[in-house]
């Protein structure tokens, strides 16, 4: 089979104008960033026509490090729905350049299944992604340049909580010292990096309702704490407005189209493990104005994603999906059924069958929410007619709707199947209001024990003194409604890494709290997940290169 990028260089892309009229938008509403790539004003969002349409949710089981193909199976959904005559609209997150550049290549899509023009996508796309971390950093140099010159005031800071962001994976920025060369050069500080998608204003920019909102929130950034104990904010700086100047284009959603031509809306990029995993409220209020169906996902497994996705997204805007669509793998099943790494390519249905109760610990999990939840399997080139036949049966005794896709191999063709169980799930098993795992009301240590324990299914939590710490912070600055997003592994219930199938009876440890008050939740960091991620030992920037003036290496 073709890889990726040729597949994307032979599709004949239309341009943008047509693909935004397909769905009813005017082509002078749009604001085009060449021929195919476009921004969709914020006023074309109709709040009416949400209530009217389906919003699907697509997530997944426990995933492989190379990852369980949502984006790939959620842009092959659409494109099924659209070929048997549903108008539908995929909504998807941003690539990061990190992991294009380290371990994933790309995260557009693949095979016949891809949202386009999939180089300027993986790459610096708009510009989004560039001007989060402008508007981040900027930040970080007004709070230095408030802080050097306040250093003989009593308006000094006793604790910084902002630091420095970048959309590289960088194990080396971690840990820094800023400031040093003499007095001119500032103070010497301990600071450090995060990626990008961790960033709060990417956060912010994805949780925001409006371009309002989204400078009353950059105000409300915590940066720290004066030596009263009084908490330092972006509004006391002055300079929300200067910060959401640099955002005013990037807070607009992205049109683009898939390898079949239909429209795709791609906004936002946080990633699931450290941060809330979705793409832009924005964007998925964009697609829901103009499609009857709008397919979109959240990052990694579902105990990351689905669930902040539901605790979080769908809380703050009100949103509700009709049907949840959980993705499962055989390569994924059998690692997480006792199968080594370097073998979930050969047939073991004894490690798949083990691998099961994976699955079924996911569908109980999105069950707990009220969600209406089908499986689909993704089919990869491996894959053995006996070992679908066996995760379809498994399904069919536990009473969950089945179907195998092969949306990679064939498009919109190998998603017809899953298409149709979609429409007919929506429209004979209606879907029950979305019941969340905590209340608003409960304290933050009553989330966090929500979470763990029925999501994850942990035994205790323990905590560090500085999670502590902040825990009474965050309860005396009367914040602790927020919703929680917890940072941890993606490849475990726990936060074993190594932990696969479903973990049992193990503790958690909360090692840090950051008070996001900008985004309005409360970001709770458990086992030794980084928010600045490293590079492999063969990243693939290695396979990158530009020949003839073509990009190669992406997938």
């Amino acid at each position: 089979m073709k890889s990726d990028i040729e597949i994307a260089r032979e599709t004949s892309l239309k341009k943008i104008e047509d693909i935004a009229n397909n769905i009813g938008i005017p082509s002078d509403e749009i604001n085009n960033y060449g021929k195919y790539i476009a921004k969709l004003p914020l006023s074309l969002i109709d709040e009416e026509k949400i209530k009217k349409s389906n919003l699907i949710l697509v997530t997944a089981i426990t995933p492989t490090k190379a990852g369980i193909g949502k984006t790939t199976v959620s842009i092959g959904l659409s494109l099924g729905l659209n070929r048997i005559g549903k108008k539908a609209i995929v909504a998807l997150r941003e690539p990061s350049l990190g992991p294009c550049f380290g371990m994933k290549g790309g995260a557009a899509g693949g095979g016949y299944s891809q949202v386009l023009p999939m180089e300027n996508i993986n790459l610096h796309f708009t510009g989004d992604f560039h001007a989060i971390t402008s508007a981040h950093n900027m930040i970080t140099a007004l709070l230095d340049n408030y802080i050097y010159h306040n250093r003989k005031t009593g308006l000094a800071l006793k604790e910084v909580k902002w630091k420095r962001v970048l959309d590289v994976n960088d194990r080396s920025l971690r840990n820094v010292v800023t400031g040093l060369g003499g007095s001119a050069n500032g103070l010497p500080t301990e600071s450090g990096f995060d990626i990008t998608p961790a960033s709060e204003i990417m956060a912010i920019l994805c949780l925001a309702n409006d371009l309002d909102d989204l400078k009353r929130r950059i105000g409300n950034i915590l940066l720290g704490y004066t030596y009263e104990d009084k908490p330092l904010t972006v509004n006391d700086l002055g300079i929300a407005g200067a910060i959401t100047v640099l955002l005013k284009d990037a807070i607009q959603p992205n049109l683009v189209q898939t390898t079949e031509n239909t429209a795709a809306i791609v906004h936002g990029g946080p990633f699931a493990n450290i941060a809330h995993g979705c793409n832009s409220l924005l964007a998925t209020k964009m697609a829901l104005s103009y499609g009857d169906y709008v397919i979109t996902e959240a990052g990694f497994g579902a105990d990351l994603g689905a669930e902040k996705f539901y605790d979080i997204k769908c809380r703050k805007a009100g949103l509700s999906p009709k049907l949840t669509v959980i993705i499962a793998t055989a390569q994924s099943l059998k690692l997480h059924g006792g199968v080594p790494e370097d073998k979930i390519k050969e047939q073991n249905i004894e490690g798949l069958k083990n691998g099961l109760q994976n699955l079924d610990k996911h569908i109980e999990n999105i069950k707990r929410f009220g969600q209406n939840v089908i499986v689909t399997f993704n089919r990869f080139a491996s894959d053995t007619e006996e070992e679908i036949a066996l995760v379809a049966e498994h399904c069919r005794e536990i009473g969950v709707g089945f179907c195998m896709n092969n949306v990679f191999a064939e498009g919109g063709k190998g998603g017809e199947e899953l298409a149709r169980l979609v429409v007919d799930t929506i429209e004979n098993a209606p879907s029950e209001p979305l019941k969340f795992i905590y209340d608003s009301e409960d304290s933050i240590r009553t989330k966090i024990d929500k979470v763990t324990k029925q999501i994850y299914g942990a035994k205790d939590v323990a905590y560090s003194i500085i999670a502590l710490k902040k825990i009474k912070q965050i309860e005396s600055l009367g914040i602790s409604h927020y919703p929680i997003c917890i940072a941890k592994t993606q490849y475990s219930f726990s936060a074993d890494p190594k932990a696969y199938g479903v973990a049992k009876d193990f503790d958690l440890n909360v090692r840090d709290i950051i008070i996001n008050n900008g985004a309005e939740m409360i970001v709770v960091i458990m086992g030794d997940i980084m928010r600045m991620p490293g590079l492999p030992k063969d990243p693939q920037a290695r396979n990158i290169d530009i020949v003839d003036g073509n990009i190669e290496g992406l997938s």
